[in-house]
Formats: C-alpha cells, structure tokens, sequence
C-alpha cells in the first residue's frame, strides 16, 4: 500500500520534499507560466508607452490603443498571481487528505489552466493585430518595439505553457487512486 496515490499526490501528510517538487514537470511548467507573466508585465510597465517627440502624454505602443496595454498589463498581473496562487496549492496538495477535495482541486487546475490558455490566446491575437496595424509616424524613433515585440512572443508562448499545464492536470485527474477505488468497491459495514 506504500504506492498509493490520490490524484497525483502520494498519501496526506507525506513530508515535502523541495527537490522533488521543482523536478515535477507541473511545477516546471507553471514556473514558466509565472516567469512568462512577469516578463510580459515588464515589457509593457516598462516601454509599452511611447509619446511623439513633439507630444508629452503617453499613449500605448500598439496602435496608440491603451485598450490593448490595459489588457496585456491585466493578464500579466491576474496569471501572475494565479501562478503563485497554483504553485502554493501545488506545495500544499500532498496535505490534502480527502479524495474528493484533492479531485476539486485538480478540478479548479484543469479550468483556471484551460480558461487562461484561451485568454492568452485571444490576447496574442489582439496585440499581433494591434502592432500589425500600428503607424511607423506614432513611433518615429522605434523605442518599445523590441518590448512590444517580447510581448507578443510571450503571450503566444503562454498558450502553450497554460495548455500544457491543463494536459498534465488531465492526466493527474486521470490517476485514480486504487484507494479511492477500494473504497467505492468495497465500502466497510457499518455495524
């Protein structure tokens, strides 16, 4: 009974072991996640806006739109800190001692991985159109457009990293314990 494991985690209250949690290609990947965020922020925080020589205010680099800035500085605070938040839960959930509460987890994993997989996508595609179509005479001197640049790259690989993360959820729901099936199977008397 020493290789028992309820959704992806070995039994409650299992000391952690930080090695082993940085080696889980989950952990890896929703690493990358919380990096990519971070570097999405930067580049937008910090030359997403750019003024004409002759002007004073500000407007974003994608098309002087500041929907598009607004949107991207969004998404990179709000995956920020549902990476953080995942990855605690991730160092937590070998304490988890309930089956069901670990599956509800997991659960929350695959749909928060899936939902920001398809926000990071409609984010590439909003920003790649918005630069596409922005005019060489808002940004005569080209500053920003390496970080503009940055920013769409990392959106597109955010898709990929969130999916990942949603395909190894999948397979952890997938791992269904042979406790969880014994108990089903094989509920004790209750005398």
């Amino acid at each position: 009974m020493d290789g028992f494991q309820a959704y992806g985690a070995g039994k409650a209250g299992g000391a952690f072991d930080p090695l082993t949690f940085i080696k889980q290609p989950q952990t890896v990947i929703r690493i990358l996640c919380w990096l990519f965020s971070i570097v999405i922020l930067g580049c937008i925080a910090n030359e997403g806006y750019v003024n004409r020589p002759e002007e004073v205010e500000e407007y974003c680099i994608f098309n002087r739109n500041q929907n598009a800035c607004n949107y991207a500085v969004a998404m990179g605070t709000l995956c920020f800190l549902c990476s953080a938040g995942f990855l605690a839960l991730d160092v937590y959930f070998p304490q988890i001692s309930g089956v069901k509460d670990r599956k509800k987890a997991v659960m929350a994993d695959i749909g928060v991985s899936v939902f920001w997989s398809l926000i990071w996508f409609v984010g590439f595609c909003f920003l790649a159109n918005q630069w596409q179509v922005s005019k060489a005479e808002d940004n005569p001197l080209n500053e920003g457009a390496d970080a503009a640049r940055a920013t769409i790259i990392f959106c597109f690989f955010s898709i990929f990293t969130w999916g990942g993360v949603s395909l190894l959820s999948l397979e952890r729901l997938k791992r269904v314990s042979y406790e969880e099936e014994y108990n089903k199977l094989f509920t004790p008397p209750l005398s």
